[in-house]
């Protein structure tokens, strides 16, 4: 059961774009970058809001890969593996992150929800690879030691 904060900010959200079927994907959105996912209660909370059927909220949100709704950490690493970034061995710096934050291939975001580490295809920055993200910025011929210097950066941040 969520917090009743929750709500009234999905229903600030819902308003800034209008009680309408076609604005369930930018609600959505917002929801999830508010809080780094997209709790369930919530999508079924908008489709009652906006008049649609919990299936068709959760038909969209699940056909998106960007929708999540499983909590995510502060810092969310991408990193990549599409094939410039693969045969840069990219892989290596996936396994010192899984190792070094307690992570694996089912186990997505550390226990203090401080990292979410994830594997994604492709970030369009092949002439940089091996390539990470961080909440969207980018960090370019990445190796698992520069991967080491970028987690205690993070951590200092705290």
């Amino acid at each position: 059961m969520l917090e009743q904060s929750f709500y009234q900010k999905a229903d600030e959200i819902i308003e800034s774009h209008g009680r309408m079927q076609r604005a369930l994907i930018p609600i959505i959105q917002d929801i999830q970058n508010e809080y780094r996912y997209l709790p369930p209660e919530l999508l079924s909370y908008v489709a009652k809001e906006i008049g649609i059927t919990e299936a068709k909220a959760y038909s969209v949100a699940t056909f998106y890969e960007n929708f999540s709704f499983d909590p995510k950490g502060k810092y969310i690493i991408k990193v990549c593996d599409g094939t410039a970034c693969h045969v840069r061995k990219s892989l290596p710096i996936l396994e010192y992150l899984h190792k070094e934050l307690g992570l694996s291939k089912d186990k997505h975001t550390t226990d203090d929800m401080l990292f979410t580490v994830e594997t994604v295809s492709c970030l369009g920055a092949c002439g940089l690879a091996p390539v990470l993200t961080v909440n969207e910025k980018v960090y370019p011929a990445m190796t698992p030691e520069k991967a080491g210097e970028l987690l205690a950066e993070l951590r200092g941040d705290e």
